[in-house]
């Protein structure tokens, strides 16, 4: 009975024979593969050794004679992290997949993750491939669905954990874990009384398979058997692309993230619906002192150029969360949707009480350019300038509980939904912008302006966790900088990247005068007119005369690559 187990577990298997595994027998066609020779520039000049497919196995083939192409990701390779050539691998393909399916040529794109998220040693291009994958996974939902798989092993964590919250359909095998923030994350940012990340049951039930089908994060658990999850995986391409997937459920999620009331202390029976599953054994204990509070003008630069741009007495707030400011405006002849986010110091999830990108943040959010996309259906498509100050993403345990990583996929799919949809969008990066929180808020922009200051951050991570993770000291990690400028913090080291449309000096940062206030609003409607005069996708920043030889010469490459062998 063992013997057949593990003859028939995916689990056990590694990336390219999943691959082979869940494609039929004899069909199976691999891009890219090691003798193509297509490895990360950025490894050996910090003393890695690269792999000739670095980390993701790409191939084409038929899953129950439907024409399908599954791309597998390899744990046993930096354990899943996504640099900048694995990433244009899955965003590449993802992209080939969607101009099949946009000429009627059906293809089903099958991603079975196993990541911890952004490998670090390449950082930035991590951040920009993940975006990437996201807008790619966004617009193929509209033509035919998009299968997500946790086998198991790693899971799924990081910013991949956006892109799996964006999947038409996720499944999970018991196995299998999925959240924003790994638990060896958490415990090094948020200490041991937040997760104790050797605390394998408590993790287990709080982002293993069978927690996230039964509260609704993913679609299905399956049990850890080639045929059955093949078979699972074919009766996924039935899903009906009418039913919105849980990305886009925001009123849905919104609701019950705001049923938890800060006065109680909530025990499994006084939550409402599913949800009651999750927390089994466990009590929730919030700071019971909660009131609005309206002094955002302490708090940072998000605030302090929202309401440099933005018409203060026309804020909205439909969310009833006070961290997230909306207002409409009219920029240059543009109608302007402007979105930022503050600290709230009397959150009821604490973690995210200093402008990071919590559960309520992400949601709030999503409802706010939904909002405008229904609302412009029929009209003039407004344009969504994102003001981006965020430290982070929340690392708790609440909100690994609740999904945080879900609440991060709908900004994600909203923004992206609404530059598909023709609203030009741009993020203006005022102070730090880290990790989840900016592919959350910020990464789906047509176009990235941000201010040329010192306090201006682009980044994946804290430095002492990035230390502790790739197992260096904070001075080794600042010397690896200096050879991979994407793995650096600073905005002028991100610019070389080529993602920047425009890089902002000469202004008071902190007190904007009136003349300062002007040149940022000229900034932003030349943004909005050049959006309204080309596309709506990313495409942009791969090709930017901005980057120099640090650019996205490799995503370029791999892309070019795969066109040919498509």
């Amino acid at each position: 009975m063992k013997v057949n187990m593990l003859k028939d577990s995916l689990v056990e298997l590694d990336a390219r024979r999943r691959a082979k595994a869940i494609l039929d027998e004899g069909t199976y066609r691999e891009l890219l593969d090691p003798f193509a020779e297509m490895e990360s520039p950025h490894l050996e000049k910090q003393g890695i050794v690269p792999e000739s497919d670095d980390g993701v196995v790409i191939a084409k083939g038929r899953i129950n004679c439907e024409a399908a192409v599954v791309i597998s990701i390899e744990a046993n390779f930096q354990g899943g992290g996504i640099g900048e050539v694995s990433g244009a691998k899955i965003a590449g393909t993802l992209e080939l997949a969607l101009r099949n399916n946009m000429n009627g040529e059906r293809v089903y794109p099958v991603l079975l993750f196993d990541t911890g998220g952004v490998r670090l040693q390449e950082a930035n291009y991590g951040l920009l491939s993940i975006a990437e994958i996201s807008s790619a996974i966004v617009a193929l939902r509209q033509y035919v669905p998009v299968v997500g798989l946790v086998p198991g092993k790693i899971g799924v964590f990081g910013g991949m954990s956006i892109t799996a919250g964006l999947c038409t359909s996720l499944l999970m095998t018991k196995e299998g874990r999925i959240g924003l923030n790994g638990p060896e994350v958490i415990e090094q940012e948020a200490g041991i009384e937040e997760l104790d990340a050797q605390d394998r049951r408590k993790i287990w039930n709080t982002i293993g398979g069978e927690q996230r089908v039964a509260t609704g994060l993913a679609e299905r658990l399956v049990k850890d058997d080639i045929p059955s999850i093949k078979e699972a995986v074919h009766n996924t391409f039935k899903t009906d692309l009418h039913e919105a997937p849980r990305s886009a459920q925001v009123e849905g999620f919104s609701s019950l993230i705001n049923s938890f009331d800060p006065a109680d202390d909530i025990q499994p029976y006084n939550v409402r619906g599913k949800w009651g599953r999750i927390i089994k054994g466990e009590t929730f204990s919030y700071n019971n002192n909660r009131k609005p509070s309206q002094q955002h003008d302490q708090y940072g630069r998000g605030y302090t150029w929202f309401k440099a741009l933005a018409d203060l007495e026309e804020v909205t707030q439909k969310s009833a969360v006070p961290s997230v400011l909306c207002s409409d405006n009219q920029i240059g002849d543009s109608n302007t949707r402007i979105i930022t986010i503050v600290p709230d110091a009397y959150s009821k999830f604490y973690r995210a009480r200093n402008g990071e990108v919590g559960l309520e943040q992400g949601w709030s959010i999503a409802r706010y350019i939904h909002q405008a996309i229904d609302e412009d259906k029929y009209r003039e498509k407004r344009a969504i300038v994102a003001i981006i100050d965020v430290p982070s993403q929340a690392y708790g345990y609440k909100e690994e509980l609740l999904g945080l990583h879900q609440a991060c996929a709908a900004a994600v799919d909203a923004y992206a939904t609404a530059r598909m949809a023709g609203h030009p969008v741009v993020s203006l990066i005022v102070g730090n912008a880290i990790s989840g929180a900016f592919l959350s808020h910020g990464l789906q922009s047509n176009r990235l302006l941000a201010f040329d200051d010192e306090k201006v951050n682009v980044h994946v991570m804290s430095k002492s966790s990035a230390a502790r993770i790739t197992r260096r000291t904070i001075d080794e990690l600042e010397v690896a900088t200096k050879r991979v400028p994407a793995m650096a913090y600073d905005i002028k080291s991100f610019e070389k990247l080529g993602a920047l449309d425009d890089l902002i000096s000469g202004l008071d940062f902190d007190n904007p005068t009136s003349k300062d206030v002007e040149i940022v609003l000229d900034k932003l409607q030349e943004s909005i007119q050049d959006i309204q005069a080309s596309g709506s996708d990313l495409s942009k920043r791969l090709t930017s005369n901005k980057s120099d030889e640090h650019g996205r010469t490799a995503s370029l490459k791999v892309r070019e690559m795969l066109r040919e062998l498509w």
